[in-house]
């Protein structure tokens, strides 16, 4: 499975952004085949950015992916706010983050509303980026491990044998936004971790399942990263918003 570099843009670009960001952005990773992108701009621009996508994908090779930062578990209802499934693969969505941090702990989403979401998106299609990641004080606390496990095995429970269609994504609370990434040493010890426990999940599906990185990822800690042999890839927030530094990252990661 190919290495999987995602951008999630959170509460930013307007439509108008999202497109001029694409015009210069797509040039540069034409024809780059053998690694995996994907862009989660915000909810108003996915249509604009699903039409941009696909009118690159009939000029010419691309490998670029559209992604949503969330979505609800049902089809439709009294939800205000919400985005279904529906609406996502209406616009030929590939990918969702879920349980992001940001969600989890600014807006409480809990891993029985996240497991819902994870089944749902399986079950329209959407291939699921589930968001794991332990705090500061739980950290210091020795709890990392324990907490990362929990989240695990709540997020996939009643899809275990549908692994192969999820990634994870390994996002310390304390690294993101803020500029301290983890090592590459304290990243590959999750990492592995979470390889094993997947296999433990789905017997022989630990290299089906990508996990990524996520955490103050950027063009120079980039390489050292994606170096260690349990990091498939990474979820990237600030950096991917420059589409000259989301392509630096891209570049390191096709360099391994």
């Amino acid at each position: 499975m190919s290495y999987l570099v995602a951008a999630n843009w959170k509460m930013n670009k307007t439509v108008g952004d999202t497109l001029e960001y694409l015009d210069l952005f797509l040039p540069s990773v034409k024809d780059l085949m053998k690694i995996e992108i994907m862009i989660a701009p915000s909810f108003t621009a996915l249509s604009s950015a699903s039409i941009r996508l696909d009118a690159a994908k009939k000029e010419g090779e691309y490998n670029v992916k559209l992604g949503a930062q969330n979505m609800h578990y049902l089809e439709k209802g009294a939800f205000t706010g919400e985005i279904s499934p529906l609406m996502l693969t209406e616009l030929d969505v590939d990918y969702v983050i879920l349980g992001h941090s940001e969600r989890r702990h600014i807006f409480g989403e809990k891993d029985d509303l996240i497991n819902k979401k994870v089944i749902s998106a399986v079950e329209h299609g959407i291939r699921p980026i589930l968001c794991v990641g332990e705090t500061i004080e739980e950290r210091e606390q020795g709890k990392t491990l324990s907490i990362v496990e929990r989240q695990i095995r709540n997020g996939l429970a009643g899809v275990e044998k549908d692994i192969v269609y999820i990634d994870i994504a390994y996002e310390p609370v304390w690294a993101i936004g803020t500029g301290v990434n983890a090592t590459p040493q304290q990243a590959q010890e999750v990492h592995r971790f979470i390889r094993s426990l997947i296999n433990e999940i789905s017997k022989g599906n630990d290299q089906k399942t990508r996990i990524l990185y996520g955490g103050s990822v950027n063009e120079k800690n980039a390489r050292d990263l994606i170096k260690e042999p349990n990091i498939d890839g990474f979820l990237v927030g600030t950096a991917s918003l420059d589409p000259e530094r989301f392509y630096k990252i891209i570049t390191e990661v096709m360099e391994v």
